[in-house]
């Protein structure tokens, strides 16, 4: 039975992730509503493509950073509710408030419900439950960015790395970590479906992260 710190954990992690850091920094600094331009999403990718790296760079690192902390409210909560640190009991726990950390980022209550993909967040997520898998897939991040200059394509083979990572890689036995990273790879599809049809008819935008915006 879920207990009430439990499930007010829940509700904050939700409240969390619907922080939205890419709205609050473009109305505040800019004013500009980064869902009004570009791919109309309130994520880190649009607003660099809308207001450049001084906006992108803290709207990514607090999209991160929120996953991060909503994942880690599992310790918080104590471990006689969760069981031991990294403990099934426990892991299963931090992906409950991960992907409520998730759910707040696509779902934000705080902006109108009108949120971003969700990738920064699932990456603060990552972080906090398998570290040498995310750091793996900011690798192929990149890697595939510097090739590609697509931002959408990078997301994609970033998301589908930790689920072959901490089976193959790095052997992960919960079963718990093995479906949120299936699950992450068909969140991914549907948030970047727009993003699939149009890298296949060769129209997706390439973007250039470090390229001076003039607002």
């Amino acid at each position: 039975m879920i207990s009430v710190y439990s499930l007010g954990a829940l509700i904050l992690a939700y409240l969390l992730g619907s922080i939205p850091s890419a709205v609050w920094v473009g109305k505040a600094f800019f004013k500009i509503d980064v869902r009004e331009y570009g791919s109309g999403n309130a994520g880190a990718t649009n607003t660099f493509r809308v207001l450049g790296k001084k906006a992108g760079i803290p709207v990514m690192l607090m999209d991160i950073l929120k996953g991060w902390i909503a994942t880690n409210l599992a310790y918080f909560i104590g471990l006689s509710v969760t069981g031991p640190t990294h403990s099934v009991q426990y892991v299963n726990y931090q992906l409950a408030l991960g992907i409520c950390a998730v759910m707040g980022h696509l779902f934000p209550v705080f902006a109108g419900f009108r949120g971003g993909k969700g990738i920064a967040t699932l990456f603060g997520m990552i972080v906090a439950v398998h570290t040498p898998a995310a750091l793996l897939c900011v690798m192929v991040f990149v890697c595939i960015l510097l090739v590609s200059k697509y931002v959408s394509l990078s997301s994609i083979a970033a998301g589908f790395t930790f689920p072959l990572s901490v089976i193959f890689i790095y052997h992960v036995s919960v079963k718990a970590i093995i479906i949120y990273g299936m699950c992450i790879c068909v969140l991914i599809l549907v948030t970047h479906q727009k993003n699939i049809e149009r890298l296949l008819k060769g129209k997706e935008s390439k973007v250039n992260l470090f390229k001076k915006k003039n607002i």
